[in-house]
């Protein structure tokens, strides 16, 4: 993922001496192939190139338009060939994805934006008006950041020069923490009061200093699609999924993917072989990465992926994951941290990564994520049995209740009432006090941030929209929340790429019934037939593989006297988030395991570990009692005034 940076100084004032070099010594390594920058008068554009294509290589950006359009583009534009068709004149079939985005906006303006397909990231500066467009793709599988007030607006797609070159602390985005600790904050918070996210399917515009945000593109709520038997929908989908992958397979080095055995990662790699053998791709070759424990009796997926190995002809890169040190806070020596993420930790297995990286010089990662969410990988028979009810077909919705509820062992009344309850509250917020982390939050805090800790998931309408279209965006909408709260990798740089997030894919999965997706007994029942022949048979038709809760019960075991230790005073305490006493007892029985939400624990621990280097690093403000080290303490005047500020 390539760096883009500004700086637009709304009262005119030029930036300051040396400023754009100073960004660029903080984000250089996560962006090593060549640095340019644009600047003039109030504003300063900056980009690093991260090259994953032979048309990225051709680019040089910021892009600098006939018109004095200046753009910065960090992506993979996959509708190139009908962009170009429809730009006849303007840009070929050569053309970088830049100058493509360039033209698009010069016969469009914004209105370009929800033409553009693909994963990507986009600044456009256009002098003539003095207006600044900030905007992402539809899922926001790019981050991009800003942050604006009186004086001018900064923005960057990643975090840490807005942080460490802001020169002061910034208070803490309480909703932010709410929304980690329980399901993914919302998509345009960060954990800096002030600096906020472009939300998917978005674009900030700031014209003559006047912020605004608003969606450019939506799934079309209206849009059903249907065919005379299931074949056609087989044929549809199994088309749309191997466009995806191929999409994602545009890479001049080879792609490396996750393979665990499982549906997901399985069949994006059978597929990815199919392309990469009929040569329709310029990837020249797919290698893997596979995660195992052979001491966890509910998690033996080595069965599974040397089987697709075997068949392949092919060993990827095999790593053993275990428990240790997972719940220990983050060492004084370690990078910055920009958001409460572990994913900086180094650890044996994260070093055999990082390696295998290296020795067989991927740039590009291909992940699962999303499959379960969107083809039916936990069979939820309500969107279904809700757009019956809500459209009125009394015969066929107690013929699929019965269907569901013998195929649920279910009672027919529990499912009816499930279903009609659907419309009246949310699914979370029926959740039983054991799943939820309020017992170890404060009450006031619970209730002040209820939507966030539920995350912000809304009931089902009787009128508008299909119930199970309306379900598949509250879906969407926790993993785009996943996807936002990642952090770029710099140790070495790579892009992640998820074939089941795919704008064409997800725009057909909405239009069919839901009835294709999963039915009574068939988990995932239409990507299962429609990948008959290309997955092998033994994980089509593989039982869901277990959730493992076992190593982190372990883990918590072993780590508990060196936690109740640590934790004898807690910052999340101290704000006013977290009972410590509640939260140490919760501790307690989830290493003895009993039952205990354990992802919330797990994100509260995160959270607290995070929350301790950021503030004594000075990047946050927080208790006077809790900024103990010594540059919290050097700092400590500025940061306190920054708090009465805010």
């Amino acid at each position: 993922m390539s760096i883009q940076f500004g700086r637009w100084n709304f009262d005119g004032r030029p930036l300051e001496q040396n400023y754009l070099e100073r960004v660029s010594a903080v984000v250089t390594s996560y962006a090593p192939d060549g640095r340019s920058a644009y600047e003039k008068n109030s504003i300063g554009m900056l980009y690093h190139a991260f090259l994953t294509n032979r048309e990225s290589r051709l680019e040089t950006q910021p892009y600098l338009s006939a018109s004095g359009v200046v753009i910065t583009w960090d992506g993979r534009l996959d509708n190139r060939a009908e962009l170009v068709h429809e730009l006849t004149g303007a840009v070929t079939a050569s053309s970088t994805d830049v100058a493509i985005v360039a033209a698009a906006y010069h016969r469009w303006s914004t209105g370009c934006l929800s033409r553009l397909i693909g994963d990507w990231a986009l600044t456009i500066w256009n002098p003539l008006r003095r207006a600044l467009f900030l905007a992402k793709d539809f899922v926001g599988t790019r981050t991009l950041y800003y942050f604006a007030d009186n004086h001018g607006i900064t923005w960057s797609t990643i975090l840490d020069p807005l942080v460490i070159l802001a020169g002061t602390a910034f208070a803490i985005e309480r909703e932010y923490i709410a929304g980690w600790i329980s399901a993914y904050p919302a998509t345009h918070l960060t954990p800096y009061a002030g600096i906020l996210a472009v939300p998917p399917a978005s674009v900030v515009s700031i014209i003559d200093g006047t912020l605004s945000v608003g969606k450019y593109w939506d799934f079309a709520p209206d849009k059903t699609i249907h065919y005379d038997t299931d074949a056609g929908y087989e044929e549809h989908f199994r088309s749309l999924f191997a466009q995806s992958v191929r999409r994602r397979l545009r890479s001049d080095t080879p792609v490396l993917s996750e393979l665990s055995g499982g549906m997901d990662s399985s069949s994006i790699v059978c597929m990815a072989d199919r392309i990469i053998a009929e040569g329709s791709t310029d990837a020249p070759r797919l290698d893997t990465v596979s995660y195992y424990n052979d001491a966890e009796p509910h998690w033996n997926e080595r069965p599974y992926f040397e089987d697709l190995e075997a068949r392949r002809g092919r060993t990827g890169c095999h790593i053993r994951v275990d428990s240790q040190n997972r719940f220990r806070p983050i060492s004084e020596n370690v990078r910055f941290r920009p958001t409460p993420s572990f994913g900086r930790r180094r650890t044996a297995a994260t070093s055999q990564f990082l390696e295998c990286l290296n020795a067989n010089g991927n740039r590009v990662l291909l992940r699962g994520i999303g499959g379960d969410e969107v083809l039916g990988g936990i069979p939820n028979p309500v969107p279904e049995l809700a757009d019956l009810a809500s459209a009125i077909c009394p015969l066929h919705f107690v013929q699929q209740l019965v269907r569901w509820a013998l195929a649920k062992r279910k009672p027919v009344w529990l499912l009816g009432a499930e279903t009609l309850l659907a419309f009246l509250v949310s699914d979370t917020t029926r959740l039983p006090l054991a799943q939820r982390p309020d017992r170890w939050l404060e009450p006031e805090f619970a209730k002040r941030y209820r939507a966030a800790l539920d995350g912000y998931e809304p009931r089902l309408k009787v009128w508008g929209p299909r119930p199970s279209f309306q379900a598949s965006l509250v879906t969407l909408d926790a993993l785009r929340r996943q996807l936002s709260a990642s952090f770029l990798s710099a140790e070495p740089p790579f892009e992640i790429r998820y074939p089941y997030l795919d704008r064409d894919l997800l725009e057909f999965l909405y239009a069919i019934p839901r009835e294709q997706l999963v039915r009574p007994g068939e988990r995932r029942s239409l990507m299962r037939r429609a990948l008959l022949g290309i997955v092998p048979d033994a994980i089509l038709n593989r039982r869901t593989k277990a959730l493992v809760t076992r190593l982190p019960v372990a883990a918590l075991s072993d780590d508990l006297p060196e936690l109740t230790s640590l934790l004898k005073s807690m910052v999340t305490h101290e704000l006013g988030v977290v009972r410590r006493q509640a939260f140490l007892t919760g501790l307690e029985s989830a290493s003895h395991g009993l039952e205990v939400p354990m992802v919330p624990l797990i994100c509260t621990l995160q959270m607290e570990f995070w929350l301790r280097q950021a503030i004594d690093s000075t990047f946050l403000t927080g208790p006077s009692s809790i900024c103990t080290g010594s540059r919290a303490s050097k700092h400590s005047r500025s940061t306190q005034a920054t708090e009465v500020a805010t």
